[in-house]
């Protein structure tokens, strides 16, 4: 018979371990699925391992108190099921999910929803050629396998990852070729009035000003005000050439085999958006969220949502928002009464006051620049299905369709992906082409299976519960 939990909690990144732990210490029965083979997402990935040796060192302090919170989840007695896919949810709650070759079902009273963020997709001329990573691909294959590039590679982007990146491979020993940043000229002049509040976490903000000025010591080539960038194979086919333009015109062309880019991080909504939560536009953010109330509900009740999948925080955020929620779920499931979740979620809404007091300064310096909203027409979109920007818009200016409309008519988001990639910039395109908010063109309708699997895996799924897997 299948075991009915009191709570799931989808994503071990610092909101999922930080809801498990702090549900399972309230008396909660708690199951903790996640993808990964071992706990920390990707903030904290592989943290066991090694941050207690050089690599944790080069990592800094904040990846190597993941290990703690690891160690907390640990001893809590939440249930871990890593390796898990979670490919379909369905009321009641049944949660579906695939682990190795088999796929099961868990039955929950509630499931919080705790899967993170991702890259920003910034299509761009040549972005999918072979040489071209992410820089958040490039850190997890720091802290997951311990390597760094062996030739000077270029860094091209925007916000503070790169920043970090930058510094953790030049304490690795490795080199950088230059750094190209994309954040628009003026940022810093137009977040000013954000400053004051800011200040509220200046530690946060002295970290970022010694990145910077780690960076300036190494002689690191920094080019700003870059507007646009071109990356060219050679005649393997793989990276050889890059070239970018600043804001005064100058284009320069360089030689490089590895280009790593970043244009920020937006919520992973995939699984919201499937259970019909409720979710609005972020203006400062250019990104949906699902809405949430102070105790991490969504509009569907039953289920949560907590961490850098409610909004861009941080990984300190995102383990107080795990936590907070946590309170909530007891508080709903009966483990505590107001007064008390009240009593416990005083001193975390003030820490979370803190850990949030320089998002607004940094969402008004790193808004993602024009090229990434609106991509040229040559550029490809939907890297699945080789769709370019100019394909969607031919379709777009022939009657205003909706992304759904748009999938159907291109296949733009069918893709193994299903839209993860390509979601924001075709919602940017029709905005654009139908000259309305972004706001009011709404996203793909996401639909089971989230994640690819097999047809060996649905036929090995038992029924034990009646529920049927409806793909």
């Amino acid at each position: 018979m299948t075991v009915t939990f009191d709570l799931i909690v989808i994503g071990a990144g610092p909101a999922g371990l930080s809801a498990a732990t702090r549900a399972a210490q309230f008396g909660l029965s708690v199951l903790l699925l996640d993808e990964q083979p071992v706990p920390g997402g990707q903030i904290w990935r592989s943290v066991e391992a090694v941050s207690s040796g050089p690599v944790g060192e080069i990592l800094g302090a904040e990846y190597q108190r993941g290990a703690e919170r690891v160690a907390e989840f640990r001893k809590s007695g939440a249930v871990y099921e890593p390796g898990t896919r979670v490919w379909q949810i369905e009321p009641g709650w049944t949660v579906f999910a695939s682990r190795g070759s088999e796929a099961k079902s868990y039955k929950a009273r509630c499931v919080l929803v705790a899967t993170g963020a991702q890259e920003r997709p910034a299509p761009f001329p040549g972005w999918t050629t072979p040489g071209v990573m992410t820089v958040g691909a490039a850190q997890i294959v720091l802290k997951s396998s311990r390597e760094i590039p062996e030739e000077p590679v270029w860094v091209a982007g925007s916000g503070p990852l790169p920043l970090l990146y930058i510094v953790q491979l030049l304490r690795a020993g490795g080199r950088v070729a230059g750094w190209l940043s994309t954040t628009p000229s003026g940022s810093l002049e137009r977040a000013i009035p954000k400053l004051f509040a800011a200040s509220k976490g200046w530690r946060d903000l002295l970290k970022g000003v010694k990145w910077m000025r780690s960076i300036a010591r190494s002689h690191v080539l920094v080019e700003k005000n870059v507007v646009s960038l071109r990356a060219d194979p050679g005649l393997d086919g793989c990276l050889e050439h890059i070239e970018y333009t600043t804001a005064d015109g100058r284009t320069c062309r360089v030689k490089t085999r590895l280009l790593l880019v970043h244009e920020g991080v937006v919520p992973s909504i995939h699984v919201t958006q499937a259970l019909g939560c409720k979710h609005t536009w972020r203006e400062s953010q250019h990104c949906l969220v699902p809405e949430v109330d102070p105790w991490g509900r969504t509009s569907v009740p039953g289920i949560y949502a907590a961490g850098d999948g409610v909004g861009i925080g941080g990984a300190a955020a995102a383990s107080t928002l795990g936590e907070l929620t946590a309170v909530g779920i007891a508080l709903d499931t009966g483990k505590l009464t107001l007064a008390e979740a009240n009593g416990f979620a005083s001193s975390l809404r003030r820490r979370l006051s803190t850990e949030l007091a320089v998002r607004p300064l940094l969402d008004a310096i790193y808004r993602p620049r024009e090229e990434v909203i609106a991509p040229a027409d040559e550029t490809i979109v939907c890297r699945c299905e080789e769709l370019t920007a100019g394909q969607i818009r031919a379709v777009a200016q022939s009657g205003g369709p909706s992304p759904d409309r748009i999938k159907s008519i291109t296949r733009a988001g069918m893709g193994p992906c299903q839209g993860r990639q390509c979601g924001y910039t075709i919602a940017n395109i029709l905005a654009a082409t139908q000259r309305l908010p972004v706001s009011k063109i709404g996203f793909y309708r996401i639909r089971p299976p989230l994640k690819p699997l097999t047809l060996g895996e649905l036929a090995s799924l038992e029924d034990t519960e009646g529920a049927k897997a409806s793909v």
